[in-house]
């Protein structure tokens, strides 16, 4: 598969940096394992997560540089330290919150365990 040639990021981001949109600032978390890069923006409420954590599931770990241990630890660090009532954007598929997850997503109450 043939795929164009990406432009050179205009920045490097590193754990703790804090970016801007408009008005509002996200704090950048370093959540590995779906890929070894994997970071989330937090702030005002919310969590833009990308494919880490998703309603009712976490990000595949089959693919190159993915480990679910990694993941697992990542969410716990990252996410499940913040508020019950942050919402999580991810990548694809519907809203949820911290708090719900916590509660219901069988990767995160042991339900669920590959291996």
């Amino acid at each position: 598969m043939r795929a164009e040639r990406l432009p050179p990021p205009d920045r490097a981001l590193a754990h703790g940096d804090r970016l801007s949109v408009g008005a509002l600032e996200f704090r950048v978390r370093h959540a590995p394992g779906h890929s070894p890069g994997s970071v989330v923006f937090e702030g005002h409420g919310a969590v833009f997560g990308g494919d880490v954590l998703f309603q009712g599931s976490i990000g595949r770990t089959d693919l190159p540089g993915g480990d679910f241990d990694t993941l697992l630890r990542s969410i716990e660090r990252e996410l499940l330290t913040l508020p019950d009532s942050t919402i999580v954007y991810s990548g694809h598929g519907p809203e949820t919150t911290i708090g719900h997850e916590r509660r219901a997503n069988p990767f995160l109450t042991g339900a669920h365990r590959l291996g």
